[in-house]
């Protein structure tokens, strides 16, 4: 494991040498060049869409600050994660091995993410995540030079029970697609519904990514819950809210989700999304100056409504900055790097939020409804809300 002990004396090595004289010409010559900034993200299938929305909140981040971090101009160097897993140490090694990248951003897809994380550890370059929430990356497998910009997998879930509860509804139903972002969202929805009260009366999946949901949707007809509770995503998602609304399921039975099951998908799913209540780090509509400045100058600069993941793209880039503001440019200083980002208040279009010990987000949680083909925030689910970083050994 990359520990933070290593990773700083690397450091302290490489200034000592300087210090000598040693190193000075290759010093000198590092901090006159530019910084190498490596995007690894989707650029085509499933999810090109959201590689293209992260990566431009990142550039209208750093655009912000003249296209330049800590001072410095930037070389940007770009691989397709294409979404997959197997090919996710291979694709990371392009940047950090041959462009020789000084900061690597990605991905969307957690599989993907679980190959980063592998190279990011062993090397030591500075990773940060502007989306996978893959417990992992800031639990187990956590290291100091990774930083999560968006959630984890549990968090939009952790705040739905109670959300729930306090609308009645004690007996209720869990459904998803039964692969690692299912099963931790389900984690989260399990703590925090038993917490607040509530009984989990059957766990319902699917292998991802089928989407023939007929006989679940039966199934939960027949046992009758006081509501259900689900984690889709994409495509699967504005298929099941359809589905679930054509069983005759929608006006008895109450759907509510983690954020992603109405998130770009409303268009798709149609009237039968209306009223669906979610938790979500995010929604295009919370009524906040900061919100509202970025979601115009983002539709301005690219002729396109942001999303969460622009918000989360955006969010990795102020983190970035602040860092490299910290060390003036020189992402080498990596004890003062390390620091400036574990101690970031980030100013974000979803409200400000901090950096957790594990490197993951404390952030709010918003109630959203479905109305008029938006997700409209009703109310906040849970303030400051920390993942729980169990397991992770930060040295």
């Amino acid at each position: 494991m990359t520990s933070r002990r290593l990773v700083l004396t690397r450091s302290a090595a490489v200034i000592g040498a300087a210090s000598t004289g040693l190193l000075l010409p290759e010093i000198v010559r590092a901090q006159s060049a530019k910084v190498r900034v490596g995007l690894m993200l989707p650029y085509t299938g499933t999810f090109a869409q959201l590689g293209v929305a992260i990566e431009n909140g990142f550039r209208m981040a750093i655009g912000e600050q003249g296209g330049k971090l800590g001072g410095r101009e930037i070389e940007y160097f770009k691989v397709d994660d294409e979404s997959d897993p197997s090919k996710g140490i291979e694709n990371a090694n392009k940047l950090v091995q041959r462009d020789k990248v000084d900061v690597l951003v990605g991905t969307v897809h957690s599989g993907v993410q679980m190959g980063i994380q592998k190279v990011a550890r062993d090397t030591g370059v500075l990773s940060l995540i502007p989306n996978a929430g893959v417990h992992a990356a800031t639990r187990s497998l956590c290291a100091p030079n990774v930083f999560r910009a968006s959630f984890s997998n549990s968090q939009p879930t952790r705040a739905l029970g109670k959300v729930m509860m306090d609308r009645g509804h004690k007996k209720a139903v869990w459904i998803t697609w039964k692969y690692a972002a299912g099963d931790e969202a389900f984690e989260g929805f399990k703590e925090g519904y038993t917490a607040a009260g509530g009984t989990i009366i059957k766990e319902l999946g699917l292998p991802f990514p089928q989407v023939e949901f007929q006989a679940l949707l039966t199934e939960i007809a027949a046992l009758k819950p006081d509501a259900v509770a689900c984690f889709w995503a994409g495509g699967g998602a504005a298929k099941f809210i359809r589905d679930y609304a054509a069983a005759g399921l929608k006006d008895k039975i109450p759907l509510y989700g983690s954020g992603f099951l109405t998130e770009g998908v409303l268009q798709a799913a149609g009237p039968a999304a209306d009223g669906i209540i979610t938790t979500m780090h995010y929604s295009d509509s919370l009524p906040t100056p900061r919100n509202g400045q970025f979601r115009l100058n983002y539709a301005k600069t690219f002729k396109l409504q942001p999303d969460v993941y622009a918000v989360q793209g955006y969010d990795t880039g102020l983190l970035l900055i602040q860092g490299a503001n910290a060390v003036k440019g020189d992402l080498t200083n990596k004890a003062v790097l390390y620091k400036s980002m574990e101690g970031a208040v980030i100013d974000s279009p979803r409200g400000k939020w901090t950096m957790s010990p594990s490197h993951n987000p404390i952030q709010d949680i918003y109630i959203r409804q479905v109305s008029a083909n938006e997700n409209k925030v009703i109310g906040v689910a849970a303030k400051a809300l920390a993942d729980s970083g169990v397991g992770c050994k930060m040295a």
